[in-house]
């Protein structure tokens, strides 16, 4: 049962406030009709004045129970009391004894609204009341005043099964709530267990091969060294080193993200660039403008994946003796660009179309995020530029 530090909550749900307000207005307007046909009717003095009064304490206090959402559990216990109070007196000093229809509405708003022991508080001095008005008038069969006492019960009974019913169906609420949370948990839960297992994986062989592949590469480059072999061999196995390390890093960096650690984004470029410029000697700089600001988690790695894959590109079909690497954070989104400038003179001009598998990859990655990815030669060159939007 709710505490008695405030009002139950739910006493403001449409259905339960509406039906109280419908059964509240329809026994005010029957027992204030019935009392203008009644014995003594609404006057200006004696019992007539007392009717009077009896009428308006029980319209006034039954209304303000049910409206002033915002009354506290001693106000709502107060009107209450006063409108049960209220009735009991029009039934004494009316002979049709109509009244104690004022009785119920008070006892249907403190029985879902007020703690147990305060609205049963309520249903006793209702019952006591009701009797006292009865036997007061002398006329009142003994099996009147019983039956109705027993209606007092009842109606008290009725309110308290209601509140307990809407109070179970609040806790079946919140139960279903929790159990989907938990189902949430759970799917969270085992997407990070099978991330963290290809994460191993890719550790376990991938990146144990790298390494290996690295040191085997780093003998090579010695033993070419020492035996005074052609320089562009061991130059060749230098730059297949870099690659092999620069792969190595790459796992790394997928197995780091797999678990949840920091994902590669603008802040790399420049290093991406760096890297770039040792393995082909090709001079690459990154120009930024704009105001920095964060792009999110798939749109950090979206960008840096489509450097990378621009830049390996440059590095497998031109000849390009330079490449710029601008990034713009515009008011509406973010441009990254990647023009070579194309092959120098008497070179192999680079290949038109960039249609390859890791542009496609990076363009439907773009797509995902509401952007776009576009790549084709531009003058001499080639440009793939990448836009995402704030």
């Amino acid at each position: 049962m709710p505490g008695e530090n405030g009002l139950d909550q739910a006493v403001g749900q449409p259905p339960a406030l509406a039906a109280i307000r419908l059964l509240g207005i329809a026994a005010l307007v029957f027992v204030v009709a019935a009392s203008f046909h009644d014995q003594p009717g609404p006057g200006t003095d004696g019992a007539a004045l007392g009717v009077t009064l009896a009428l308006v304490t029980l319209c006034a206090s039954t209304a303000a129970a049910m409206w002033l959402s915002a009354c506290g559990p001693l106000q709502l216990l107060a009107l209450s009391v006063l409108a049960v109070l209220s009735a009991a007196a029009l039934i004494g000093l009316q002979s049709s004894g109509t009244g104690f229809l004022g009785v119920f509405p008070a006892l249907g708003v403190s029985a879902l609204s007020l703690p147990a022991r305060r609205s049963g508080l309520v249903a006793g001095i209702a019952a006591v009341a009701v009797a006292a008005a009865e036997l007061s008038r002398g006329t009142a069969p003994i099996a009147g005043v019983v039956l109705n006492e027993f209606a007092v019960a009842a109606i008290y009974l009725l309110a308290v099964l209601a509140r307990r019913l809407r109070d179970s169906n609040e806790r079946t609420g919140q139960l279903l709530g929790e159990l989907e949370q938990t189902r949430l948990a759970q799917a969270e839960a085992a997407v990070l267990a099978e991330r963290q297992r290809v994460s191993r994986e890719m550790h376990d062989v991938l990146a144990h091969s790298l390494s290996g592949l690295a040191l085997n590469l780093e003998s090579a480059r010695l033993l070419a060294v020492t035996h005074g072999a052609d320089p562009r061999v061991t130059a060749a196995v230098d730059r297949a080193h870099r690659l092999a390390r620069s792969g190595l890093a790459e796992a790394r960096d997928a197995i780091a993200m797999l678990r949840g650690d920091q994902i590669p984004g603008p802040d790399r470029l420049a290093e991406l660039s760096k890297d770039f410029e040792q393995d082909t000697g090709t001079s690459c700089t990154v120009q930024v403008s704009g105001q920095v600001r964060d792009l999110g988690t798939d749109g950090r790695l979206t960008l840096y994946r489509t450097a990378q894959e621009a830049l390996t590109n440059v590095r497998k079909h031109s000849r390009a003796d330079r490449v710029t690497i601008g990034l713009g954070y515009e008011p509406d989104g973010t441009r990254l660009t990647i023009a070579d400038s194309g092959p120098a003179s008497g070179q192999t001009p680079p290949a038109a179309g960039g249609g390859g598998y890791g542009l496609t990859g990076m363009r439907e990655r773009a797509e995902l995020l509401g952007g776009s990815l576009t790549a084709g030669p531009a003058g001499a060159g080639f440009v793939v530029e990448l836009w995402l939007p704030s």
